[in-house]
């Protein structure tokens, strides 16, 4: 999500997302809510999805990591990880302490997110009470906007945060800037990222990204690394996120051409559920689609192609 994350709106979507959007159960989808461990500071909060009998139903399953937007929670895509268990796999979703609905006290330190992904694979494959149904081999991740950002640092990417700055300087009026001016955040902050802070994880095997955000800082050098197979979603119409400078640029720096969507008519929060009537009128600014756009319609597309990539690439 842009960096209005930072800004009462972006709190508002995340609080009513968790109190009206909350995980809906399916007739054969199974689903836990636990804390896991995150080195020193209070555990992560996470959201398990997965396909069930009574127990965890199958062995050998593929697990889906995902990573929501700023000032977001694990349950902004909840439908998708609905998608998932349905069709067999098991969707973990982890809330990115220091940048959510609740937290933004962490919100531009961003090598936060990769590790807290990290921890949550370690966390599926020894602890979960189901880990013995999955296949450490069939890891893959998802991630929206930041979310993105994360899942393409864990595919092998490496950001270059010192570029926030001047593309701020070229583009003052961008969202992302003027978020940025307006929550009092120096863009330089960038240039002091830890050395050991975007670290790969190769247990993850495919990826699908929607709307990632910064992808103007990792260029070709910063993308050469990640491999796997992608799957990468513009919203055509995303005034958050203006093209060339996110999607289009992660799209032209792969090394591995991805399966590439653009989704026309969608603009930026197209990628999160649609809303019901109660959402809608508490915040209309992200649940109203433009005219014409049917956000039910393409999340049942949206979510089957993920569920047919995923299925792909898993073998």
């Amino acid at each position: 999500m842009r960096y209005a994350a930072v800004t009462a709106l972006a709190l508002v979507l995340a609080l009513v997302l968790a109190i009206f959007a909350a995980p809906s159960l399916a007739a054969n989808v199974g689903f836990e809510e636990v804390r896991i461990a995150n080195g020193a500071e209070p555990p992560l909060t996470v959201g398990i999805w997965y396909p069930t009998d009574a127990p965890v139903a199958g062995n050998g399953l593929s697990l889906i990591v995902m990573s929501h937007g700023g000032g977001g929670s694990y349950d902004s895509h909840y439908d998708t990880a609905l998608a998932l268990a349905h069709a067999g796999f098991v969707a973990a979703a982890v809330s990115h302490a220091g940048d959510t609905f609740d937290d933004q006290s962490h919100v531009l330190e961003l090598w936060r997110r990769p590790i807290q992904l990290r921890r949550l694979i370690d966390y599926m494959l020894a602890q979960w009470s189901g880990h013995d149904n999955l296949d450490p081999a069939r890891i893959g991740a998802f991630g929206f906007s930041n979310g993105g950002f994360t899942v393409l640092v864990a595919a092998g990417g490496v950001p270059n945060l010192s570029e926030i700055a001047p593309y701020c300087r070229a583009h003052p009026d961008h969202d992302l800037c003027q978020a940025l001016q307006h929550a009092g955040v120096d863009p330089a902050v960038g240039v002091n990222v830890p050395g050991n802070a975007w670290i790969a994880d190769a247990r993850i095997k495919a990826a699908v990204i929607a709307a990632p955000a910064f992808g103007f800082t990792f260029g070709r050098a910063g993308l050469r690394d990640v491999r796997i197979p992608i799957q990468l979603w513009r919203a055509a119409d995303d005034r958050h996120q203006p093209d060339p400078f996110y999607d289009e640029a992660v799209r032209a720096n792969l090394p591995r051409p991805p399966e590439f969507h653009v989704v026309a008519g969608a603009g930026h929060y197209d990628f999160l559920p649609p809303c019901n009537a109660r959402l809608g009128n508490k915040a209309p600014a992200l649940c109203t689609s433009s005219p014409g756009f049917d956000r039910s319609a393409f999340h049942e597309r949206f979510n089957a192609e993920i569920v047919h990539f995923f299925s792909a690439t898993l073998r």
